[in-house]
C-alpha cells in the first residue's frame, strides 16, 4: 500500500472531524481575538466602530475559513503547496506594478472589497511549501550543500519582493521562519552559525554604509534603528512613538488604569494605538496582570500546536504545524519587543488582536492547516 493509499484510508469522515478538531485551540484563539474586540472597543472611545464591529466580522469569517480548511485531507494541501506559493509570488509581483500605497509603502492590492497583502499570504505558504519540500526529501540529503542551497532560494525570492515594498519587519520575519523550519527539518547547525557570522557581518556594512552611495537602508530605517538605540535623542520627532509607548507601559502599574481609563490612547498621545502600539493600550489599561494574561493565552497556543506537532506521526503535518507555531510566536515576540524598546520598530501587528483583515484572516487559514494536520494524522 502506498503512502499516500494508506492516508485516505486513515482520512476520518463525517462527525468525526469534528469530533477530532482541536477545540481547546480553537478557544484560545477565540480569546485572544475577544481581548482584540475589547481593545478595539475602548481605543474607539466606547464604540464599536469603526474598529471593533468589522474585526469581529473578519474573525468570524477567519472562524469559517479555519474550519472549511481543517476539514479538508491535509495530504490536499501538501500537493497544493507549490501552487499556493506561485500564487504568492505572482501576488507580490503583482503588487509592484498594481498595489496600493499607503504610508510610504506599497504592500496592498486593492480587491474592492478588502485590500490583500500579499507578504501576509506568503508567511504561510512559504511554510508550506518548506514542510512539502522536507517531506519530500530522504533524511540523508537534508544537509547537503545542494539540497540546502534550494530552500534558501525559496526563502529568499519572497524577500527580495517584500523588500522592494519596503517592509523590512515581514523581510526579517520571512528569513527567520524560513531558517527556523530548516532548522527542525535537521539541516546541520554549522550552517546556521556561518549565516549568523554573515549576519554579524551584515549589520556592520549596513551601518558602514550610511551616508554613502552604496546605502543599504532607507532613511527612515536608519531612522528607526536611532529611536531604537536612543529614544531620548529625539522625543519628538522619530522618537515620540516609542517614548510615549514607554510612558503607557510604565503608567499600567501592576493592575492598570481601568478600562477605558488610559490617558495615553485616550488623549491620542499613543501613536497607531489601534494597530501596531495595541499592546501598549492594554498594558496601561489592564496593568502587567493583563498584558502577562495574554502572554500566557499565546503561550498556550504555542503548546497546543508543539503538542500536537509531536503526536503527529507524518513529517509534512509535523513540520508544517510547527511552522505555523514559529510564525505565529514571532508575530507576537517582534511586536511586543517593539513596543517595550527591546527590538526596532519594523511595523509588525499583535496576532488576532491588532486591527488588520488580510493578516487575520491569512493567519486562521494556517491555524485551519493546523487543524487540518490534527485532524487527519494517523490514528
Amino acid at each position: 500500500m502506498s503512502y499516500l493509499e494508506y492516508t485516505v484510508k486513515q482520512t476520518p469522515t463525517g462527525l468525526r472531524k469534528v469530533l477530532y478538531l482541536n477545540w481547546g485551540l480553537a478557544l484560545l484563539l477565540t480569546a485572544v481575538a475577544s481581548v482584540g474586540f475589547l481593545m478595539l472597543y475602548s481605543v474607539a472611545g466606547g464604540s464599536f466602530t469603526p474598529w471593533a464591529e468589522p474585526q469581529m466580522k473578519r474573525y468570524a469569517l477567519g472562524l469559517a475559513a479555519m474550519f472549511f480548511v481543517a476539514m479538508v485531507p491535509i495530504w490536499f494541501w501538501r500537493n497544493m503547496s507549490v501552487l499556493a506559493y506561485t500564487v504568492s509570488i505572482l501576488l507580490l509581483v503583482a503588487v509592484e506594478l498594481i498595489g496600493t500605497e499607503g504610508k510610504g509603502a506599497q504592500r496592498w492590492i486593492d480587491l474592492g472589497f478588502m485590500r490583500l497583502q500579499p507578504s501576509e499570504l506568503m508567511k504561510i505558504t512559504l511554510v508550506m511549501l518548506l514542510a512539502a519540500y522536507y517531506d519530500w526529501l530522504p533524511l540523508n540529503k537534508t544537509s547537503r550543500p545542494i539540497w540546502v542551497f534550494l530552500p534558501v532560494v525559496l526563502i529568499l525570492l519572497p524577500v527580495a519582493l517584500v523588500l522592494r515594498q519596503p517592509d523590512l519587519g515581514t523581510s526579517i520575519l520571512l528569513i527567520t521562519g524560513g531558517g527556523l523550519i530548516m532548522f527542525l527539518a535537521g539541516v546541520h547547525w554549522a550552517y546556521f552559525a556561518a549565516v549568523i557570522a554573515a549576519g554579524v557581518g551584515l549589520i556592520a556594512a549596513v551601518f558602514k554604509s550610511r551616508g554613502t552611495d552604496w546605502q543599504l537602508l532607507a532613511d527612515y530605517q536608519f531612522r528607526r534603528i536611532d529611536t531604537f538605540l536612543d529614544p531620548a535623542s529625539d522625543p519628538l520627532g522619530a522618537g515620540y512613538h516609542i517614548t510615549q509607548s514607554k510612558i503607557a507601559l510604565g503608567s499600567g502599574g501592576w493592575t492598570g488604569r481601568g478600562f477605558m481609563q488610559g490617558t495615553q490612547s485616550r488623549l491620542n498621545f499613543l501613536p497607531e494605538k489601534h494597530t501596531d502600539f495595541i499592546f501598549t493600550t492594554l498594558a496601561e489599561e489592564f496593568g502587567f496582570i493583563g498584558a502577562f494574561s495574554l502572554l500566557i493565552l499565546y503561550a498556550l497556543i504555542i503548546v497546543f500546536c508543539v503538542a500536537s506537532a509531536l503526536a503527529n506521526k507524518d513529517r509534512f503535518s509535523s513540520l508544517l504545524t510547527l511552522g505555523i507555531a514559529v510564525t505565529f510566536f514571532l508575530f507576537f515576540a517582534v511586536n511586543m519587543s517593539m513596543v517595550m524598546g527591546l527590538a526596532p520598530v519594523v511595523g509588525v501587528p499583535l496576532p488576532l488582536v491588532s486591527y488588520g483583515g488580510s493578516a487575520m484572516l491569512i493567519l486562521m487559514l494556517g491555524f485551519g492547516l493546523v487543524q487540518s494536520a490534527h485532524i487527519h494524522r494517523p490514528r
